[in-house]
C-alpha cells in the first residue's frame, strides 16, 4: 500500500523566515540641492539592490540629511536603525562607505560591536567589508580612522575665522576667568570673586603655597567658578593668568594635526591685547608674585612650565580619561604583601561624583600595548601598507590644484587693486567709490590668503602622518612579536592613551590611528 505523507504549510512559512531582513543606511552632510539629489539616488539604488536578491527581504531605508557625521548622537535615523536592530527587526545593514556611516572612529567601532553582539552585520560597499567575515577589527579601525581624517578640513575652516579675529582684536573669550562675568558682551568684574582673587595674590606674595591657599578657601566654604573644590593647580592657574591685569594673550594653546591640545611654546603666533578689560591686579603685583613663584621653584629644582613628575614614568601625562578629559595619576594599590601599580583619573581621585572612571592596572596597559603592536607586526602587509598608499593618494594633488587656483585669484585681485589705485591717482574715481571697492578687494585678498594657509596646513599635516606611518611600518616589518612592554617603542609611536573603561583603552598613535584594546582586570 502506498504511503502518503502530508507536507505541512508551515514549511513555507519557515522558508520565508529564513530570508535575511536587510536595511540600508544613507547620509549626506549638507542640505543643498546637489547633496539631496545624491541622497535620492542612493535611496533608489539600495531599494532596487536589496529587492533584486531573492534571499533578502527589504526592510527599509534609513537616511539622515543635512547632518554632520562626526557624532552619532546628532543622527536620529542612525539611532532609529540601531533601535530596530535591538528589537530584532533587521538582520543585515548595507551602507555606501565608512565615511558615510561614521567619521568618528570610536562611534563606528562601538556601533559595529553593538550590532555584532546582536547578530546584525554591516556591509560597506566602497571598502568591500562585511563585518560578519572579518577576522579582526583592525582593518575596520584603520579604515574608519582614514575616514575621520577627512573631517580635518572642517576644523581648519573654523581656525580661519578664529585666526582672523585674533589678528583684528575682535576675538571674545569663550569663558571669562574666576573674578569676571560676561554682561552684554563685555567682560565685567565680579566684585565678590575679585576679592578672593586679590586675597590669593596677597597670600602668594606673603609666601603661602598654592595647596595651602586652596585648603583655606575650601575650609571657609568658598567655591570655584563652577561651584567645585579648590586645588593647588587651580590657584597656580589664577596666579599665572595675565587676564587679571586687564591684558589678554591669545593662542596660548593650540590643537595639532592629531587633535591634541598643546601649550604654545613659539610654534604659533600669539597676540597681546592690552587694556582689554578692567584689571583686578596691578602689573607690578602680578610680576612680583610670578617672580616669587619662579624663585621657589628654582629652590626646589623645578623648572617653570614643566611638571615635576612628567618624565618619571613612561605613562605619565599620557593617559586621558574619556569621561571627563582629565589625565591619570600613578598610584600603589593592594595589600602589604600584594601590591601593584594602578593609574587613576585625577578628577575621580579628587571627587568621585564628578567622574566615575575607576583605576586601570599598569600591567594591563602594558599587555594591551604588547597585543596592539603584535597585531600590527602580524598584519602590516595587508593593513598598514595599503593604508600608506591611500594616504599618499588622498586628495593632496586636488588640494595642490586648489592652491594654484587660489594663487591665480590672488594675482587677479592684486592686479585689480593696482588698476583701482591708478584710476584714483589720475582722478577718474570718486573717493567714496574708491574706498568701497578698495575695502572689498582687500577683504577678498585676506580671505584668499587664509584659505591658502589652511590648505598648506592640511597638506603638511597629512604629510607628517605619512612620515609617522612610514616609521611605524619600518619598525613592524623588521620586528618579531614582542613579549613584554617596551618603553622605547611606546614613546616612539604612541601619542597618548584614551581610557574608555577599566577594561578598554585606545592607543592614539602619532600617525593618526586610534587602536582600541580590551583588557582583563
Amino acid at each position: 500500500m502506498k504511503k502518503v505523507t502530508k507536507i505541512k504549510e508551515t514549511n513555507n512559512r519557515l522558508q520565508k523566515k529564513l530570508k535575511l531582513r536587510v536595511a540600508a543606511y544613507a547620509r549626506v552632510s549638507t542640505d543643498n540641492t546637489e547633496q539631496l539629489i545624491s541622497l535620492e539616488a542612493q535611496k533608489v539604488h539600495y531599494e532596487a539592490y536589496i529587492k533584486a536578491n531573492p534571499d533578502w527581504e527589504f526592510v527599509g531605508i534609513y537616511f539622515d540629511e543635512g547632518i554632520s557625521g562626526t557624532k552619532k548622537e546628532n543622527r536620529t535615523e542612525l539611532l532609529r536603525l540601531i533601535s530596530d536592530c535591538e528589537n530584532k527587526k533587521i538582520d543585515f545593514v548595507i551602507t555606501k562607505s565608512i565615511s558615510r556611516f561614521a567619521r568618528n572612529t570610536i562611534d563606528c567601532l562601538e556601533i559595529v560591536r553593538k550590532l555584532t553582539d546582536l547578530g546584525v552585520f554591516i556591509y560597506f560597499e566602497k571598502e568591500n567589508i562585511n563585518t560578519q567575515s572579518m577576522e579582526s577589527e583592525l582593518m575596520l579601525t584603520i579604515l574608519s580612522s582614514l575616514a575621520e581624517n577627512e573631517s580635518i578640513s572642517i576644523s581648519e575652516n573654523n581656525k580661519w575665522s578664529i585666526q582672523k579675529r585674533f589678528r583684528n582684536g575682535t576675538y571674545k573669550l569663550s569663558y571669562p576667568p574666576y573674578g569676571y562675568d560676561y554682561i552684554d558682551g563685555q567682560i565685567v568684574v565680579n566684585k565678590k570673586q575679585a576679592e578672593v582673587v586679590k586675597r590669593i595674590f596677597t597670600d602668594a606674595l606673603a609666601g603661602k603655597g598654592t595647596q595651602k591657599i586652596a585648603q583655606e578657601l575650601n575650609d571657609e566654604g568658598v567655591r570655584t567658578k563652577k561651584g567645585g573644590q579648590w586645588r593647588g593647580s587651580t590657584i597656580r592657574g589664577i596666579l599665572r593668568n595675565e587676564k587679571y591685569t586687564g591684558d589678554v594673550i591669545l593662542q596660548k594653546t593650540y590643537t595639532d594635526d592629531n587633535f591634541t591640545r598643546r601649550t604654545n611654546k613659539g610654534e604659533k603666533d600669539q597676540f597681546l591685547i592690552e587694556n582689554n578689560h578692567e584689571a583686578i591686579i596691578s602689573h607690578e603685583e602680578f610680576k612680583a608674585v610670578n617672580l616669587a613663584i619662579e624663585q621657589r621653584g628654582k629652590e626646589k629644582g623645578i623648572k617653570s612650565g614643566n611638571s615635576k613628575y612628567l618624565n618619571r614614568y613612561p605613562l605619565s601625562g599620557k593617559i586621558q580619561c574619556s569621561e571627563c578629559g582629565s589625565t591619570f595619576k600613578r598610584r600603589i594599590h593592594g595589600t602589604k604583601n600584594n601590591k601593584y601599580i594602578a593609574w587613576c583619573c585625577s578628577k575621580h581621585i579628587t571627587n568621585i561624583e564628578e567622574c566615575s572612571m575607576i583605576y586601570i592596572r599598569e600591567d594591563s596597559i602594558h599587555q594591551g600595548f604588547v597585543t596592539m603592536i603584535n597585531k600590527l607586526i602580524f598584519s602590516h602587509k595587508v593593513v598598514l601598507r595599503p593604508l600608506l598608499q591611500k594616504l599618499k593618494l588622498m586628495n593632496y594633488s586636488d588640494n595642490l590644484i586648489r592652491v594654484q587656483e587660489i594663487e591665480s585669484k590672488m594675482e587677479k585681485n592684486a592686479e585689480q587693486l593696482q588698476v583701482l589705485i591708478n584710476l584714483m591717482t589720475k582722478g577718474y574715481l570718486e573717493p567714496a567709490l574708491f574706498n568701497k571697492q578698495n575695502n572689498e578687494l582687500r577683504s577678498e585678498a585676506e580671505k584668499l590668503k587664509d584659505q591658502k594657509e589652511a590648505l598648506y596646513r592640511f597638506i603638511n599635516g597629512g604629510m607628517a602622518k605619512i612620515t609617522e606611518l612610514e616609521r611605524l611600518i619600518k619598525y613592524v616589518s623588521k620586528s618579531k612579536n614582542i613579549e613584554s612592554f617596551n618603553k622605547e617603542v611606546f614613546e616612539q609611536f604612541v601619542e597618548k592613551i584614551v581610557a574608555f573603561s577599566p577594561t578598554e583603552i585606545g592607543f592614539s598613535l602619532k600617525c593618526g590611528l586610534l587602536l582600541k584594546e580590551r583588557m582583563e582586570r
